[in-house]
């Protein structure tokens, strides 16, 4: 079963990640963690979201990676490459994989749940929304979602400051599209976002893996 998508077609969920590799994600929880854990950290956000979109309805589902695939990539999932440039440039190109209505979501936010994918999911297929855009607790944006791609969407929009959502969202709103509001999650930029995270979903595998660096360190 998939998604209604009013005059789009199927949809689909993008996520757009770094590979896991230890020096190059992942570095601002570092210290207190090492190089290393910081990746075990993100392979595990990174699987935790991925099995989410596995588990949501959408029809397609792609991962954008800035790296190679290894042995964490859980089948289902078609893997394009990143373009290079600026991340307002490597979004644009995001939603130019997508074949219909696509939402995008990042690794930082292990948390989503099949459901609340499929609500988002729901939502961008209403008949009166464009668009809809997920905050994050730091002023960040952890999900959008478009029924067409457009690069002027992102394009010249400042990415990874304390304003971006709502840089974010004025650029939705001045091109025209009918905006909807999806609910403000906390992503996993630094230590104690981490923990704040996992303290919400104990089940995860992120949660355990934090739980084991603890232990590491005690």
């Amino acid at each position: 079963m998939t998604s209604p998508a009013h005059g789009g077609g199927p949809s689909e969920v993008l996520v757009i990640a770094k590979a896991p590799v230890a020096g190059r994600v992942k570095t601002r929880l570092c210290p207190p963690l090492t190089f290393d854990q910081a990746a075990g950290l993100a392979e595990a956000a990174l699987v935790d979201t991925l099995e989410a979109v596995a588990g949501s309805r959408s029809a397609r589902r792609t991962l954008v990676l800035d790296g190679e695939p290894g042995p964490w990539l859980i089948p289902g999932f078609r893997v394009v490459p990143q373009w290079d440039g600026g991340l307002d440039v490597r979004l644009a190109a995001a939603f130019d994989h997508a074949e219909g209505p696509a939402l995008l979501v990042g690794m930082d936010t292990p948390q989503v749940t099949p459901g609340l994918l499929d609500a988002c999911l729901d939502l961008l297929a209403g008949p009166a929304v464009d668009a809809v855009l997920g905050l994050a607790e730091d002023g960040g944006w952890w999900a959008i979602g478009l029924r067409r791609a457009d690069p002027r969407v992102f394009l010249g929009v400042p990415m990874s400051t304390s304003t971006t959502g709502r840089a974010q969202w004025a650029r939705l709103r001045r091109l025209g599209l009918r905006c909807a509001a999806l609910p403000k999650l906390r992503d996993v930029d630094r230590f104690d976002d981490a923990v704040a995270v996992a303290a919400r979903v104990p089940g995860s595998r992120f949660a355990r893996v934090l739980t084991g660096v603890h232990a590491g360190r005690a």
